[in-house]
């Protein structure tokens, strides 16, 4: 899903978890029409776990003049629901990592009369039409090409890899006339908030990455403990802001804090915002990187660490996932360079040293023998 497709017939396929909005907003994926004239904007995501439930919610902005937009996405299980997001909660995450100075209903809109995957779900979301999907990789390249949705070459090769993770996909067409009748303008769009029941906090960030694009987003994240890097900083309570995430270059931790009552209230006042957690820390990730770089999605530890694995990787198993080892495996697996892996290296040789000293010290010899002894 790095690449969907370049051309569309009534429905441009983008890749990416959703809509459209003025700030920089949240789709984990990319936007295209016809004539290339569509980029994608900086992508901005929130995603909360709690009790085994994620609530995800994404939006993006789009410049350019198209009259037809879709994308499809997938996700790590069934939705227990899709509906609106917040009005002004993306903005107020923003605002609060960047202080400044002191009714849905069945959509109907997608011909699934032949479809070979399984249609689960169909609701309609302001300007959105969406379609739930269950099948293999095959039975879901087979819908869309039966729904309008033109597929190159690439973009079924990464359909196909990620339904070996998950065979739940979400689909989405942009209704551009329902959109000018609610006097929303290119750009403008409808946060989408999709409830799920997952094991661990999942995220989909391979479909960023779209045809040698800078990749640039904005993630935030809601956990009811905090978030961290590495498995030292989660243990001896580190704050990773400013450590970047290893294996991910251009993947870092920018701002980072416990719910404070003034954000509490704003989020959870917001349309559709009852879920948000009182006690949840607020982790801020920012994504500059490039297209061949991210080939990943994100999962969170049950210990509250950051972990990457390719793409295609089953969602409940991207938590648990180790990074790559260049080093034996009993070894603590720590970024070069980070004040993580200095501490250890010193307590290593310093354990090191001392054992060697103890070693010569019970080799020498406790005093001076006399002759004939």
């Amino acid at each position: 899903m790095r690449r969907f497709p370049r051309t569309l017939l009534p429905t441009a396929l983008a890749l990416g978890l959703l809509l459209s909005q003025a700030l920089p907003a949240l789709a984990c994926g990319s936007l295209v029409a016809p004539n290339g004239a569509v980029r994608l904007s900086r992508a901005t995501t929130l995603v909360a776990w709690h009790n085994g439930i994620e609530h995800y919610m994404t939006a993006f902005t789009y410049q350019g003049d198209v009259s037809n937009l879709g994308w499809i996405v997938p996700l790590p299980a069934v939705p227990t629901k899709i509906e609106e997001g917040g009005a002004w909660t993306l903005q107020r995450l923003q605002r609060e990592t960047h202080p400044l100075p002191r009714e849905f209903s069945a959509a109907g809109a997608v011909n699934d009369a032949a479809a070979s995957a399984e249609v689960l779900q169909q609701v309609q979301v302001e300007a959105l039409d969406i379609t739930v999907l269950r099948g293999s990789g095959q039975e879901v390249i087979e819908w869309c090409r039966q729904n309008n949705f033109v597929l190159d070459k690439e973009t079924s090769a990464h359909l196909l890899r990620y339904a070996q993770g998950s065979p739940i996909f979400m689909a989405a067409k942009y209704n551009t006339e329902r959109a000018r009748a609610r006097g929303q303008l290119v750009g403008d769009g409808a946060p989408v908030l999709i409830t799920m029941p997952t094991k661990h906090l999942w995220v989909p960030l391979e479909v960023l990455a779209l045809d040698n694009q800078p990749v640039k987003a904005d993630l935030y994240l809601l956990t009811d403990t905090p978030v961290n890097t590495s498995d030292v900083g989660a243990l001896v309570g580190q704050s990773p802001v400013g450590t970047q995430v290893p294996g991910a270059p251009g993947f870092t931790v920018a701002f980072q804090e416990q719910m404070n009552d003034s954000l509490y209230h704003d989020l959870a006042t917001d349309r559709n915002g009852s879920w948000v957690p009182r006690d949840a820390w607020l982790t801020y990730l920012t994504l500059d990187s490039t297209e061949p770089q991210v080939t990943y999605d994100l999962g969170i530890s049950s210990s509250g660490v950051i972990r990457l694995a390719p793409f295609g990787t089953r969602p409940d198993l991207v938590a648990e996932a180790s990074h790559a080892r260049s080093l034996p495996g009993w070894l603590p697996q720590l970024p070069l360079g980070t004040p993580q892996f200095v501490i250890t290296l010193v307590l290593a040789l310093a354990f090191a040293g001392g054992l060697g000293y103890l070693l010569w010290r019970g080799r020498r010899p406790l005093g001076p023998t006399s002759p004939g002894a």
